[in-house]
Formats: structure tokens, C-alpha cells, sequence
């Protein structure tokens, strides 16, 4: 064990001359040596033995790691999920972090929209995450509370401000908050889940169903309210980024990959192709397109989420270490010089671009440093949102009931600020 300095020892004497003198004298004895002290070739101890007695101080050893356990659904995961992880893992050392499962979901929710395995995906591959719990109940209950705290010696219970109640009206975190072990963070506010099923049904809707049999708009301005009232209200802040970037350079001799996309609705192929493009190199650079980027080349109905959303998603990644917010299209020489890029990479499975003609990626191939990677999942943004617009009706009653609860949170919190 290790101490502060060697005046403990003085100390010793100064205080406790008899005690300080009998030990030395039984060290004598026994024929120790100095070289005790230092705590070699000796079996027992002694210094610790002493400690014991509480005379001498030593240097303080290190705490028991604190545990903290935040739960969720973590459905079409956005950046506000992140920050909310974020803000757990800060009220802790090791973050452990309970996924609730499809059958609880569709119980309590509704339909989910991204299944376990994608869920987990997402979950598993952000930074802050360090262990995760699959098909945990969507309630916390005391059995449940026990388990965590026995089993995964889980200090506390870890959830935002917003309200979380179960179908009967209940508080499903009543358990942790009469154990005492429940602590609560901030919800980031301009998304939710419910917003981006929103924004969802509002940008890909079939047109057939805006128009009447003449081919003319039904009602153009009940269309354009819609659309204002699903526009991000997220305001990004310089501090926000610097929240989620590692802020590490590349090394002198960094093999730098670089990776550029839309990275819209953040999905599991995302996560699994950046994890893939990560072990290519020891620096992973994303550059990440502007919204007029992703709109000229994919259509005027994307992207669902706007650049800084996109960003922030794309940096509470654990395999990215840096990212270009607003990357050029078209990749040229002076940017891979500029940025020391060793490899440029791209997967199998992308979204369609309008614009087949050119090839961004014309001058790394000709350099010899282009690598396309077989994609490890075929799942894009486009087919996330089929996957809203095919359940259309489950999710509009899904988003009116979690709307309504939203509506009387925001209510409550601004009657008691007295605004």
C-alpha cells in the first residue's frame, strides 16, 4: 500500500513514541530489515497491519467505481437520446444502460419503429455506454430494483425531467425515488421522438393523398402548417458540440480514414459501417453533408434531421474521433491533403443520389486510396421511414397520445416557472 511520504514514520515517533518503539523493537527481533519498508520480500503486510490501528495516514486508495443505470426505449435514437446518456455517465463512473424490450414497447408505447438488435446497435455504439441490459421492463419494479442493485451493484437510477408514466397513470419510476436512488437530469429540449415520426409523415407522404381527382391541392395551406409545426426547434451551441467531441488530434503518423454521408435518422448501418471503416485506420474522420447537399442530391423531402442534429448523432459515436460539419460533395485532392487522409472509404448500401453523372469519389480512386466496404446491414434512412409511412395510422395514434403527455409536461413546467 502505498503512502503519501515517509513522514509517517516521524510521525509515529513524535505521537506515539511506546507503540512506535515496540514495533521496532518486535521488527528487530524478528530479524526484518529496512528493506521491509518498501514492502519487499515480505509476505505480511506490516505497514497495512499498522494502518489499522489507526495511527498513521495513508494516501487514499481508490473509491468503488460508481454505478449509475439509465433505462429507455430508444427508438429512432436522435441526438437527444445521446445528450441524455451523456448527462448520466456524468453522474457516474460506469454507465449501465437498460434497453426495454419490443413486447414492452408495443404494451406501453405502441409499435416501435427499429428492432431489438437495432436498437442495440445504437445503444451499444455510443461513447459514453458501458455495459447495456437487454429486455428491461419498461416499469421499474422492486424485483427489478433488487436485481439491479445486487446483482448489477447499480449506486442509482438514473432519468430526465420529462414525465414517464405507465398506462394506469402511475409513475414508472416510483420504485427508484422511494428507494432513494433515483436522480434525475435535464431533457433536452427541440426533439423528441414523437417530433421525428412527425417530420417524417409530413416530408414523405404519398402526394396522391394532397391532391384531389384534378390533380390540384386540397388544402396547400393546412399542407404548409403541418410542415412548420414538425421544422427542428433544436438551436445548437458551440458548448453542445464541445460536449460531444473527444477534442483529439491524430497522431504524427495517424493512419487517417475518412468516411462522408448524410447520416440521416442515425440508424444501426450507420453505427456498424462506421465501426467497420474505424478499424481501417487509427483516426476516423466523417464528413458530414450540408442540408442543401442532401436535398440536391437525394430530393427536396430530405434530410428528415438538419445538419447540427446530424452532427451531433455522428459524434456521440465511440468509433468517431472527429468530423467535417458540412463536407464538400465531391472529395478533392487539396481536402485529402489538407486533412492527411490515408483512406476514403464507402459502403454497399447508400441512398440513391439524383445525380448519377458524377462520381465524388473520382479523385481517391485515382489516387489509389478509395475502399468500398461491403455494408454490414442493408438498412437506410429511407427504409426506417417506409417503415413509419406502411404503419401510418399505428403511429399517428402513437404520436397523439405521446403528444398529449408531451403538451401537459410543457404546461405544468411553465406554470410553475410562472411564466
Amino acid at each position: 500500500m502505498d503512502y503519501e511520504n515517509n513522514s509517517w514514520i516521524w510521525e509515529g515517533v513524535y505521537y506515539y513514541p511506546h507503540v512506535f518503539g515496540g514495533l521496532m523493537v518486535t521488527a528487530a527481533l524478528l530479524g526484518l530489515s529496512t528493506s521491509f519498508f518498501g514492502g519487499v520480500g515480505v509476505h505480511l503486510p506490516l505497514p497495512y497491519t499498522w494502518s489499522n490501528l489507526g495511527i498513521f495516514h495513508k494516501k487514499k486508495s481508490g473509491k468503488r467505481r460508481v454505478r449509475v443505470y439509465m433505462d429507455g426505449c430508444f427508438d429512432l435514437m436522435h441526438y437527444g437520446h445521446a445528450n441524455a446518456l451523456r448527462q448520466a455517465k456524468a453522474l457516474g463512473d460506469e454507465l449501465v444502460v437498460g434497453l426495454v424490450s419490443d413486447e414492452e414497447i408495443l404494451a406501453n408505447k405502441g409499435p416501435p419503429v427499429l428492432s431489438m438488435e437495432e436498437r442495440l446497435a445504437l445503444v451499444s455504439g455510443l461513447k459514453w455506454v458501458d455495459e447495456v441490459i437487454t429486455d428491461a421492463p419498461y416499469a421499474i419494479t422492486e424485483t427489478f430494483l433488487n436485481r439491479l442493485f445486487h446483482e448489477y451493484k447499480i449506486d442509482y437510477v438514473i432519468h430526465g425531467d420529462d414525465p414517464c408514466l405507465l398506462p394506469d397513470g402511475t409513475d414508472a419510476y416510483a420504485a427508484a425515488k422511494r428507494a432513494g436512488r433515483y436522480k434525475q437530469i435535464k431533457r433536452t429540449e427541440g426533439v423528441s421522438s414523437t417530433d421525428i415520426v412527425g417530420r417524417i409523415m409530413t416530408s414523405l407522404r404519398d402526394p396522391k393523398v394532397s391532391e384531389d381527382h384534378n390533380g390540384t391541392d386540397e388544402n396547400p395551406q393546412a399542407e404548409n402548417q403541418s410542415k412548420s409545426s414538425h421544422l427542428s426547434q433544436f438551436l445548437p451551441t458551440s458548448r453542445r458540440i464541445v460536449q460531444f467531441s473527444d477534442g483529439k488530434a491524430p497522431g504524427p503518423n495517424a493512419r487517417i480514414v475518412y468516411i462522408d454521408g448524410a447520416f440521416d435518422l442515425f440508424h444501426a448501418g450507420h453505427v456498424e459501417m462506421l465501426k467497420r471503416a474505424r478499424e481501417l485506420g487509427d483516426f476516423l474522420l466523417v464528413g458530414i453533408h450540408s442540408d442543401e447537399t442532401v436535398s440536391e442530391h437525394r430530393g427536396d423531402h430530405y434530410p428528415i434531421m438538419h445538419l447540427h442534429e446530424r452532427s451531433l448523432s455522428v459524434l456521440a459515436c465511440r468509433y468517431v474521433d472527429e468530423v467535417i460539419i458540412g463536407s464538400p460533395w465531391e472529395i478533392t485532392k487539396d481536402m485529402i491533403t489538407t486533412f492527411n487522409i490515408s483512406a476514403v472509404v464507402h459502403g454497399t448500401v447508400a441512398e440513391k443520389s439524383l445525380d448519377s453523372e458524377s462520381d465524388p469519389y473520382e479523385v481517391p480512386k485515382s489516387m489509389g486510396i478509395f475502399h468500398l466496404l461491403e455494408s454490414p446491414k442493408d438498412i437506410t434512412t429511407t427504409s426506417v421511414a417506409q417503415r413509419i409511412m406502411a404503419n401510418h395510422e399505428a403511429y399517428m395514434k402513437r404520436n397523439a397520445k405521446k403528444a398529449l403527455s408531451e403538451q401537459r409536461y410543457y404546461e405544468e413546467k411553465k406554470y410553475v416557472s410562472g411564466e
